[in-house]
């Protein structure tokens, strides 16, 4: 039997997007990062308002 290990780092493409669109939107460092660990709720909500 094997004992596979995935580790993963650094940002996803969620991260990147919503952070992009954070910033477009409020030009604001606190709520890029923010809505960069909120990932993909903030870019859904982002598109539906």
């Amino acid at each position: 039997m094997s004992n596979t290990k995935t580790i993963t780092t650094g940002f996803t493409l969620g991260t990147v997007v919503a952070v992009a669109l954070s910033w477009s939107a409020n030009n604001s460092i606190l709520w890029a990062i923010v809505h960069g660990f909120l990932s993909w709720l903030y870019v859904v909500y982002y598109f539906v308002t």
